[in-house]
This record gives structure tokens, sequence and C-alpha cells, in this order.
């Protein structure tokens, strides 16, 4: 009986720490702050993302005003700039070249973010065909 253990470890019994000493408190207490880090970066993506596309959608918006027969370049800024205005971001930029062949825009806005780590800057592109009226 000198070298035998009693059985009795008291593991898995509630109320009871685990092996480390750890109680179900302290533990949550680790866990928590981590599980809360995630869901705001989880948030901080879906604002960017919503921010990028908005940028992007602007863009778009420039490049069908101002590629028509009788649109301007300064038709299709505006448009752009009324667009990602309304949808939230500041400080947008828009410029919109209307060459013989092509028109391309470019949006530049930052977004409004919870932390902003140096992402809230936006940069989108979009360019198509100029149309032209051709007699039949």
């Amino acid at each position: 009986m000198h070298g035998r253990r009693s059985s009795g470890s008291g593991r898995g019994l509630p109320g009871r720490s685990d092996q480390r000493g750890l109680s179900s408190s302290t533990q949550l207490a680790v866990v928590f702050p981590l599980l809360m880090l995630l869901t705001l970066g989880i948030v901080e993506a879906g604002l960017w993302l919503h921010a990028r596309n908005v940028a992007q959608r602007a863009a778009t918006a420039a490049v069908d005003v101002a590629r028509g027969s009788y649109g301007t370049a300064g038709e299709g800024e505006a448009r752009a700039r009324d667009l990602a205005a309304a949808a939230g971001l500041s400080e947008v930029v828009v410029r919109v070249d209307r060459g013989p062949q092509q028109v391309t825009a470019r949006v530049s806005a930052h977004a409004t973010l919870v932390l902003d780590l140096g992402l809230g800057t936006i940069e989108e592109t979009a360019s198509g065909p100029r149309e032209r009226v051709s007699t039949p």
C-alpha cells in the first residue's frame, strides 16, 4: 500500500479547476477579449469591403455617364462624387479622362472605419469604350 495513489483526483467534476489550476471564469476572461477582437476584425473587413464596392460602383457610374455621345467628363465626375458621398465615403476625389477611344475614371476616397489602421484610403478605377454616333 505504500506506492498506491488514491484514484479520487477530482478530474471532470463540475466546479473544479482543470489540470493547470485555471478556473472556468479565468479561462473566459482570457478567451472573451480574443472573441471581441475577432468580431471587431470581421466588422472592419465588412466596412472596408463595402467602401471598396461603393468606390468601384462610383467609378463605373462615372464611365457610364461620360462615355455617351453627349456625356462629358464633368458630368461623370459629379455623378461619381454624389454616389460616393451618399454611401458614406469622405474626401472623394474623382478624375475622368475622356479620350477619343476610351473613357477612364479613377475614384479615390476615405472610408469610415472603426479603427483606421491606414487602410481607410480606397482607390478604384473603371474604363470603357467611348460611344460614337455613326450615320446609318
